[in-house]
């Protein structure tokens, strides 16, 4: 209930207009996907989707492709979480980070260094043709499933690792005492703990396969799927009428939406329950069961990594069209990036600053308004605000171009709508670790420094701001490294000149010019890394959370 002191101070108004903010920008274009899928009563998006073939094949394949990259997520990252929080071998400190580098490293660019080592002119590939053996085609389910799987078990794998290392283990001796053998123990007692997260983690994999862009228009060939599809009717389509593209939409938003209601009913059913207490101490392995271990783990490990080896390469390497002449080394492609035509570099660094820094302010008023300074308005702000995570890019894409292509607010073709794409892709990132930090902020400081006379919003200003500093910090770097990489969205709505580097990537490697799209895609890994490193290294960041 509204009270006249809350008409008097400023927080009711900056929650009314950010209010707003977000029903203009989130909830406004997602009605507007909806209702184009009904326009036209008998020929709408429905009626022709039940009558297209290639349209229902596209949802099946999605599912069954997120089912089996889901499960080799799981096949994967669960026993590597297992030996890494459990075990002591050679190289482990080594092999528990370097998953968490896949995390920053862009699908687009996955994809392309994948089709470098074996697509049909890959590195792999030709090594293995001149000694006569014919590896099969990349393209289509192999391709899709492989490159999928090594991009996203490494969140299963945090997961995982994130709750045995918070299994009590007294849990377990207590079985052990009463007579359970130790693998026995570990089934019967641990996994039923740990479940929850890993069937959290696997249904977060299964969400980002459905809604995956760029690896499924690289590798899908001719294979129909859900994103794919929704593309190209957004392309044939255009703002005008919008009707196939925002059908496929609505079928994406409501397929994540039922898994995000199937994780919840799991929770909620509270069989399962995770025991924070003394986690169990790494046992040191020697011999042939260490080398064993540390082999296996870091072959999973190479294997997910090799590809940025392979796009270094050819970034440097003389190329001829779609030929690439391996062995033979050249500075053009470099040149071509930094020097004949760096658009896309100067536009990535335009448009991911403004999103970050936009974001980040907004995300930590609302935070603040959220946790602080509760009134009628902010449950909605909270809800709100976390609708993008269960939207995929080109859903928000669609939305943007659908709701903004004309009328009261024109925005197609210009460079808002770009850093407004980004914006509001990675606007929860923001909003989650601001909302982290100040509930760990007491009250009583904020109320000090408000009884000494200063105003409400100095206060904010001066006292709790800087507390956030950390998060902030953190926040904003995840934001800058996924608005750079970002291209679902982007991708739609972007304009002539307006290209970012992941855009360009996707189109030199659709144009087949593998040397050319190795250059730009290093530097976007550069791009992204670096400031990561500067962020860790000297002001001591704790990005992945860590510690």
């Amino acid at each position: 209930m509204i009270t006249s002191s809350d008409l008097r101070a400023p927080w009711l108004w900056l929650s009314l207009a950010a209010l707003v903010v977000l029903l203009t920008f989130i909830v406004y274009p997602l009605v507007n996907i909806l209702t184009a899928s009904f326009v036209g009563g008998a020929e709408s998006g429905w009626a022709r989707l039940l009558a297209d073939p290639r349209g229902l094949s596209a949802i099946l394949n999605t599912l069954i492709l997120a089912s089996v990259v889901t499960c080799a997520c799981v096949l994967i990252g669960v026993p590597l979480a297992y030996v890494t929080a459990r075990y002591r071998f050679p190289g482990k400190s080594i092999i528990a980070l370097l998953p968490l580098i896949t995390l920053v490293i862009p699908e687009v660019i996955s994809a392309q260094t994948w089709l470098m080592a074996l697509g049909n002119n890959g590195l792999i590939t030709r090594f293995f043709r001149d000694y006569g053996v014919q590896l099969p085609s990349f393209y289509g389910w192999f391709g899709l499933i492989t490159v999928m799987t090594f991009v996203y078990y490494t969140y299963v794998y945090i997961g995982t690792v994130a709750a045995i290392s918070g299994f009590d283990v007294h849990l377990e001796e207590a079985a052990q005492s009463l007579g359970t053998s130790p693998a026995r123990s570990r089934l019967k007692v641990m996994l039923p703990i740990i479940m929850p997260s890993v069937l959290a983690s696997a249904l977060l994999v299964f969400t980002m396969v459905v809604g995956n862009f760029a690896i499924s228009m690289i590798l899908s060939n001719q294979m129909p799927l859900l994103s794919v599809a929704t593309y190209q009717a957004a392309v044939s389509e255009g703002g005008a009428a919008p009707v196939m593209q925002s059908t496929f939409a609505t079928v994406s938003v409501v397929m994540v939406m039922l898994i995000l209601f199937i994780n919840r009913w799991i929770i909620s059913r509270g069989r399962f329950e995770i025991a924070q207490g003394r986690g169990a101490k790494p046992v040191p392995l020697a011999g042939w069961r260490a080398a064993a271990i540390g082999l296996a783990a870091s072959l999973i490990v190479v294997i997910s990594l090799v590809p940025l080896a392979v796009i270094a390469i050819g970034a440097f390497t003389v190329s001829r069209g779609p030929v690439m002449q391996w062995g033979n080394w050249t500075l053009a492609n470099m040149e071509r990036v930094f020097v004949t035509a760096p658009q896309p570099l100067v536009n990535s660094l335009i448009y991911a600053g403004a999103a970050t820094l936009i974001g980040i302010c907004f995300s930590a008023l609302v935070s603040y308004l959220i946790i602080k300074k509760r009134n009628a308005i902010t449950p909605w702000l909270d809800y709100i605000s976390s609708i993008p995570l269960a939207l995929s890019g080109t859903v928000l894409g669609i939305g943007l171009i659908v709701s903004f292509n004309a009328g009261w607010l024109p925005l197609t073709g210009t460079a808002t709508i770009m850093v407004l794409a980004l914006l509001v892709r990675r606007l929860p990132f923001g909003m989650r670790s601001s909302q982290a930090t100040l509930h760990n902020i007491p009250n009583s400081i904020e109320e000090a420094s408000i009884s000494l006379g200063s105003p409400p919003l100095r206060t904010f200003v001066k006292v709790v701001l800087p507390m956030m500093g950390p998060a902030i910090a953190s926040a904003a770097i995840l934001t800058w490294t996924t608005s750079v990489s970002e291209l679902s969205a982007s991708i739609l709505v972007y304009s002539g000149g307006r290209e970012t580097l992941t855009i360009q990537v996707f189109r030199l490697i659709g144009s087949n010019l593998m040397a050319y799209a190795s250059a730009y895609g290093l530097v976007l890994i550069a791009v992204i890394l670096i400031p990561i490193i500067v962020a860790t290294k000297i002001f001591k960041v704790d990005v992945f959370a860590s510690k």
